[in-house]
């Protein structure tokens, strides 16, 4: 019974680093009204999948950023999949022919340059992950790592719109501190008024 299950603990190793090697995570800030643009070699009816989330780097921001993106083929450079003036999202593509595709993140029509973007790069070789008759040990591990990088790309935006969301609330309390601060200040001024006001109203004038 220890060589089989050697065999499997070897196996299912051998699949998590495969599938590990097809996940990738990445941050990058994009220029002022500019763009940024990978590639990824792909074959015939391979799947890949690319989530997103437009952040900013400063730390005083309180927007939501966004962005486009933009996925190319290689032949005559088509565009394959095309999302304008998003915060976050996810595209997938199967590949309709062998070659170099390339998804390019646009800042063009925002002159902010604190602007990042945060993504991840997962792609499956052709699959059918949902074929109900792939009981497979690889087909299981498939559809578990599709299942964790889900998870994680959730994650990822959530803790995202958590740090823009923190930011608001630090600037509103910031603000309401200051606010605090006037209206103190501008009681004490009108207390000061009203004492320095009745004392002249109740002096009494004598004339010699």
């Amino acid at each position: 019974m220890a060589f089989p299950i050697k065999q499997f603990v070897t196996y299912l190793t051998f699949s998590l680093l495969l599938l590990t090697h097809l996940v990738s995570a990445h941050t990058v800030l994009l220029p002022s009204r500019g763009r940024r643009c990978f590639y990824e070699n792909l074959s015939k009816g391979d799947e890949l999948s690319v989530s997103f989330q437009f952040g900013d780097r400063s730390p005083t921001s309180t927007e939501q950023q966004k962005g486009d993106l933009i996925v190319y083929g290689s032949l005559r450079n088509e565009v394959l999949k095309n999302l304008r003036d998003v915060s976050h999202g996810e595209v997938t593509l199967d590949a309709p022919y062998t070659g170099k595709f390339q998804y390019c993140f646009l800042n063009d029509r925002y002159a902010i340059d604190t602007k990042d973007v945060t993504f991840n790069v997962y792609g499956v070789v052709y699959v059918d992950l949902d074929d109900p008759n792939a009981n497979t040990l690889d087909s299981a591990v498939r559809k578990l790592s599709k299942l964790t990088t889900e998870v994680k790309n959730e994650q990822s935006y959530i803790v995202i719109r958590e740090r823009t969301h923190r930011n608001t609330a630090e600037s509103t309390n910031d603000r309401v501190k200051w606010w605090s601060i006037f209206q103190v200040f501008v009681v004490i001024f009108n207390s000061l008024f009203q004492i320095y006001y009745l004392k002249r109203f109740f002096e009494v004038t004598s004339f010699v």
